[in-house]
């Protein structure tokens, strides 16, 4: 199983792949089953690196609000 900092670096190069207004979540950037692999605790800091990520680069992508079970929603802005 790869690291945190190798599944955030696969997720930030897979935002490449969304259409311009897209919303997603970090788990949809990772097939089913490999998100499920993922320890609990590790997707957690993932979440966490990545959401840090997209506010420090100020990139295309947006920060939205939360989903009702508390997961970070963001959009592919251009």
């Amino acid at each position: 199983m790869l690291d945190v900092n190798e599944l955030l670096e696969k997720a930030i190069r897979e935002t490449e792949n969304l259409n311009v207004d897209e919303d997603f979540l970090l788990r949809d950037l990772f097939k089913g089953y490999e998100w499920n692999r993922i320890s609990r605790k590790d997707r957690l800091l993932l979440g966490t690196l990545f959401l840090n990520y997209i506010n420090r680069e100020k990139g295309c992508i947006l920060v939205m609000e939360k989903t009702s079970s508390g997961q970070q929603k963001y959009k592919k802005a251009y």
